[in-house]
């Protein structure tokens, strides 16, 4: 079982590696997930680098914007990540 530092790190590496693939910033992703604007940018970073922990309404919401599972975020290894974001329909872009 991974540890609660472990799991933490995994979040903050998916979190960032899910919004850089979105091409999103960060305000921006804290915007459309609910969080002031005055504060969304900062607030994900501080997400991104481990410095606070987003609690799991906050999580879903990332997650929804980013169009990946919560699960994404929580993987216990990076195959498994991958195999969970296999399974997401591709976003339409046309």
């Amino acid at each position: 079982m991974k540890s609660k530092s472990n799991i933490q790190s995994t979040f903050c590496k998916r979190l960032k590696h899910a919004r850089v693939a979105k091409g999103i910033s960060q305000k921006k992703l804290g915007i459309a997930a609910g969080i002031d604007e005055f504060v969304a940018s900062s607030r994900i970073n501080r997400y991104e680098k481990g410095i606070h922990q987003a609690d799991i309404d906050t999580a879903q919401r990332l997650a929804t914007v980013l169009n990946v599972p919560l699960a994404y975020f929580y993987a216990i290894d990076d195959d498994l990540a991958q195999i969970i974001l296999d399974f997401v329909p591709k976003e339409n872009n046309g």
